[in-house]
Order: C-alpha cells, then sequence, then structure tokens
C-alpha cells in the first residue's frame, strides 16, 4: 500500500512523502453501487517489505502471527503461512450450479468470460468446471442468476479430473454461497 500516512504513526520511511509498507487483507466486503463495485477491506501493516516466501510464491496465503516483539520484526516473524489443508471442515454439495466466471485485467475490466457449472458448492468455495486457463492465486468474478447472486473468489488451486475436464477450486472471499 502507498498511503499518506501521519508520521508520527509511522514505524519506518518517516522523511517519504508517501507511506510505503506491505498490508495482509483481514476483512473484505463488497458493495452494489449502479454499475459500480466497491470493496471495503480492513488490513494489517506488516512491514517495510513482503515476506520473503512472496517472491516465489505470491499466491500463498497469510495470517497475522500472535508475535510480540520490542524491536522492529521481519515479515516472516509477523506472518505465518496459512496452509492450504486448513479447511474449515464444511458440507461440500454436489450441485451444478449455472455460473459466469468473469476474468479481470489490471485495470477491472473483464477481458474473459466463461459459462460453466459448479461440481460442488459451500457457503465459503466450490470445484468450478472450467476451460480458461486461471492461475493460482487469480480473482474471478462469479455470478448466478439462477440465485441472483454475484460474489468474487481466489482461485486457490486446480487439477485436472480422471474426465480430462480442469476443475478451479476457489474460496468465495466478499460473501458466503446462499445455500
Amino acid at each position: 500500500m502507498t498511503i499518506p500516512m501521519p508520521r508520527q504513526l509511522r514505524v519506518f520511511d518517516h522523511v517519504e512523502e508517501q507511506y510505503r509498507v506491505w498490508a495482509i487483507v483481514r476483512y473484505l466486503r463488497s458493495e452494489s453501487t449502479g454499475d459500480e463495485i466497491v470493496f471495503n477491506l480492513g488490513v494489517a501493516f506488516i512491514g517495510k517489505r513482503p515476506p520473503a516466501s512472496y517472491d516465489t510464491e505470491p499466491w500463498k496465503r497469510y495470517d497475522v502471527a500472535n508475535t510480540a516483539t520490542e524491536t522492529l520484526p521481519a515479515p516472516e516473524d509477523l506472518t505465518e503461512h496459512v496452509p492450504s489443508k486448513d479447511r474449515i471442515s464444511e458440507t461440500r454439495h454436489k450441485i451444478a450450479v449455472d455460473l459466469r466466471v468473469d476474468l479481470f485485467d489490471e485495470n477491472g475490466k473483464v477481458v474473459q468470460t466463461e459459462h460453466t457449472v459448479s461440481e460442488d458448492i459451500s457457503a465459503n468455495g466450490a470445484s468450478v468446471f472450467t476451460t480458461l486457463n486461471l492461475d493460482q492465486g487469480r480473482f474471478i468474478r462469479l455470478t448466478s442468476e439462477q440465485y441472483r447472486v454475484t460474489l468474487h473468489a481466489a482461485i486457490r488451486s486446480q487439477h485436472i479430473g480422471p474426465d480430462g475436464i480442469t476443475r478451479i477450486h476457489v474460496e468465495f472471499i466478499d460473501k458466503e454461497w446462499p445455500l
């Protein structure tokens, strides 16, 4: 993040015009305002640099570690990796929900769209059939006309099933699926 943080609240770069700090998103919700979507989020500042593993695995999920320290800690000491196996044990429903998948460019414009179905779905995630080439860590928008819901998701993994069809496994990031 680059923000005009008051100097008395800064931990480093006290003389810089703008404060550049890395943060972990702790809270995210979306609101539709006509044709525009507004995201409200809360963050935890973690320092001047990202954790060392960010350079090689930018899709990794992090959480704030419970660490008390008197000196300025490294980002690795403030964060902990959240493994992909930390899934909340929740019921996955084998429901084929008609979905539209929208992929965005860096300016927020839709660059690809696909109409597909889910293989299974829960309140917080889904497995979705796709023909798109989607990287782990990418964000997408899912819309279901049937359920009258639009939500945003992060791609956590993908695999090719025994039937030869690619599936992406997504985590809903701004709201729960209305089961």
